[in-house]
């Protein structure tokens, strides 16, 4: 898939106030600190379009963006890390499960994690609440220029080994890197498949 156009559409914190058309939505969350808004950037072509920042927790809101005019791509608060109150945290925890638990429109979630790390107790936690829910999603792995490519073996092998004790199989996951455009084409060809796949269930 090639990103033509990619446009800001609005932020709130009221999931009854996002946008009301029926187009396909892909959410990206992950800790503060994983290099959201870097990927949405990277994945977009455009350098700004997601706001970034050295201090980590700088999504607040609930962030949509209309690309190639028939998807959206929505940016969700990160959890974890961010440097914000106990009840500002609460409130994010709430649209942030309103938004999952509400949006009809979600065709599935991106779940961002940093490569360099063991798996963290919060990212699995977070996992297996949207698996109780039956929410899909992909695991995204960022960062993947910091490590060797048999280091991000291992640390994949890693996650696979705790994840198996809960799932089935696998997730399905995508390495990527924001700075060396690694796996852009991946979760974007990703993307255009199950947007093709809906409109062949449409007719």
């Amino acid at each position: 898939m090639k990103i033509k156009s990619a446009e800001f559409v609005m932020s709130n914190s009221d999931v009854a106030k996002c946008p009301k058309s029926m187009l396909p939505e892909y959410a990206f969350i992950g800790r503060s600190n994983v290099g959201k808004s870097s990927l949405i950037n990277m994945l977009t072509s455009r350098k700004s379009l997601a706001k970034t920042s050295g201090r980590p927790g700088k999504t607040q809101l609930i962030n949509h963006f209309l690309i190639n005019k028939n998807w959206h791509l929505v940016d969700l608060p990160g959890y974890g890390y961010a440097r914000v109150s106990k009840s500002a945290k609460k409130t994010f925890q709430k649209f942030i499960t309103q938004y999952f638990s509400l949006r009809e429109q979600l065709v599935t979630a991106f779940v961002l994690v940093d490569i360099r790390h063991k798996p963290q107790p919060i990212d699995l936690e977070f996992m297996q609440w949207l698996g109780e829910h039956d929410i899909p999603f992909s695991i995204i792995f960022t960062k993947a220029d910091k490590l060797k490519p048999k280091a991000i073996e291992r640390h994949i092998a890693e996650y696979e080994a705790v994840l198996l004790e809960f799932w089935e199989a696998m997730p399905n996951y995508f390495v990527t890197s924001s700075s060396k455009d690694i796996g852009k084409d991946d979760v974007l060809d990703y993307i255009e498949q199950l947007n093709d796949n809906m409109q062949q269930e449409t007719f």
